[in-house]
């Protein structure tokens, strides 16, 4: 059965419809929300947002095949959307965690990953998002723009101008 299908039943209401659609991409949901919320709880916290989403408003989706983007778009405003709610409230606990976290797990991100992350703070976050969304997931410029909510020569220029400076900051750069 493809896409489509599956869609047009969840749709009409079909809820196991809708579980096989977001099972047939859980890994893609997760690593799309972990890129943004940064930890394992937190992912899983906006992904359950947006299969509550989706279900909410998946009749008013227009075409079937858009399911995947349309959902991802939807994932993403979720993580932004709990991100924003956690800069406004901040427990004691998490500042403690925060506190913690600042001590550098060798066994937890391999030193790459590290080089990366930091290299990615040096450009501005809209270049950043648009970045992780191209190169760690693999998401084509459509895809991005939705996400995103910016044209498509939008994100190709945050693209083009963040990698410049990321080769810039690592020292590959001969420009500027």
């Amino acid at each position: 059965m493809d896409v489509g299908q599956i869609v047009k039943k969840a749709k009409k209401g079909n809820k196991e419809a809708l579980l096989q659609l977001v099972m047939n991409q859980k890994d893609e949901y997760y690593r799309l929300a972990y890129t943004y919320m940064e930890n394992q709880h937190d992912a899983m916290d906006a992904m359950e947002e947006m299969i509550l989403r989706l279900y909410e408003n998946i009749g008013q989706l227009k075409k079937e095949d858009a399911f995947y983007s349309w959902s991802k778009t939807i994932l993403v405003n979720s993580c932004k959307s709990l991100l924003r709610k956690r800069k406004k409230l901040v427990l004691v606990e998490d500042f403690n965690q925060y506190i913690e976290a600042d001590i550098p797990d060798p066994y937890l991100h391999s030193e790459q990953q590290i080089d990366i992350q930091q290299l990615l703070m040096k450009v501005n976050p809209h270049q950043a998002e648009t970045i992780k969304l191209k190169y760690f997931h693999d998401l084509d410029y459509e895809t991005i723009a939705q996400i995103t909510n910016v044209s498509v020569g939008t994100v190709k220029s945050r693209i083009f101008e963040g990698l410049k400076k990321l080769r810039r900051f690592s020292g590959g750069g001969k420009d500027e």
